[in-house]
């Protein structure tokens, strides 16, 4: 028996065969599948199933997270989920341990450009840290940078990068990118009008005039990593009181190979505005640099982190204008926009143009 509310695709002979295959169902099978919690996020659509079994199921998960695409973003964003579905079916395996919740299956149709995800449930063991968008705690934000470094440093200057995992950006490439941002900073700033002061504007104006020196750091292929590229602390997962165990990070939609401070400073310079990001800023870049180091990390110095986060920084004023290019809303992007510019002051990333 399966919900009216879901697809075929999660129909009880359909998961049945997909728990088997992980090695998470013996001689049982679905019986019934029941819809328990369904809600929409900006970009996917996340149901919580509830499952019952016929015959020996001891060890089967009671319940599964299904993710699909959220119906207004389906097509525009079909990459992000063809991204997200080749990091849980192919990346994934090769992370260490209990860093991201199991992936059971996971396909993306290249004709229809329908992708879906049957996922780990782990609502009773885990929570967000926060209701969006309430900065973490001083121990929230140093779990999941713990659980951030981990995962750079698994991927840190990996033999795979670019040839078994992943692909590089080529010079035309990245050239070819700003050229479609400066194309949609144009139309960004003309919609803003004086809502975008002068200052910025001429910020903006320097970043891509010498965005070929900047993008040298990326080129360079040294001392980079998989980086999640969504990593605001909702979409890390700690364990609830009580609970020994290990954060868990999800929405990998938009990895690459990348400098591993881009994720750091999405994290703090993106979303925390100035008192917060500057009361846990520096203890928590220290807290990074230490774990890189303890997961074998070499060669990377505490002064090449500051130089990369504020690099980072600077390169994320183009965010703002990539998600109001796509219609986010501006309750995201706008503030967004007000937090990154008051860390490129705080912090003088213009002295690296």
């Amino acid at each position: 028996m399966t919900d009216s509310r879901l697809p075929e695709v999660a129909d009880a002979a359909r998961l049945t065969a997909a728990l088997r295959k992980a090695g998470a169902l013996d001689a049982g099978a679905v019986r019934e599948v029941k819809v328990l919690h369904e809600r929409d996020t900006v970009v996917s659509h996340i149901t919580r199933l509830g499952l019952r079994y016929v015959g020996e199921s001891a060890g089967a998960p009671q319940s599964l997270i299904f993710k699909t695409p959220h119906a207004a973003f389906a097509k525009p964003l079909a990459n992000a989920g063809r991204h997200e579905v080749a990091y849980y079916t192919q990346i994934a395996p090769r992370m260490p341990a209990l860093l991201m919740p199991r992936c059971f299956d996971g396909n993306f149709d290249e004709e229809s450009l329908a992708w879906h995800l049957l996922l780990e449930d782990l609502t009773d063991s885990h929570e967000i840290a926060t209701a969006w968008p309430l900065p973490p705690s001083r121990g929230q934000a140093t779990a999941i940078v713990t659980a951030l470094a981990r995962w750079h440093a698994a991927w840190w200057d990996h033999a795979g990068l670019g040839e078994t995992v992943g692909a590089w950006a080529s010079i035309a490439d990245t050239a070819g990118d700003m050229e479609t941002f400066a194309s949609h900073y144009d139309r960004f700033a003309d919609q803003l009008g004086d809502r975008l002061n002068e200052e910025r504007r001429t910020l903006y104006r320097r970043f891509i005039d010498r965005s070929d020196r900047l993008l040298q750091r990326y080129h360079s292929h040294r001392h980079v990593t998989i980086t999640h590229g969504d990593a605001h602390i909702w979409n890390f997962l700690l364990p609830r009181a009580g609970v020994a165990d290990t954060v868990r990070i999800f929405d990998s939609d938009q990895w690459r190979i990348g400098v591993p401070t881009r994720d750091l400073a999405y994290m703090m310079a993106m979303h925390w505005y100035p008192e917060r990001r500057q009361a846990l800023e520096r203890l928590l870049l220290n807290h990074y640099h230490d774990t890189l180091i303890a997961h074998g990390v070499s060669g990377y110095t505490r002064g090449a982190l500051d130089q990369d986060y504020r690099w980072s920084v600077l390169w994320h004023i183009t965010k703002p204008v990539w998600q109001w290019s796509i219609n986010i809303p501006p309750v995201i992007w706008w503030n967004n926009l007000e937090r990154v510019m008051m860390a490129v002051e705080d912090l003088c990333c213009e002295e690296l143009l």
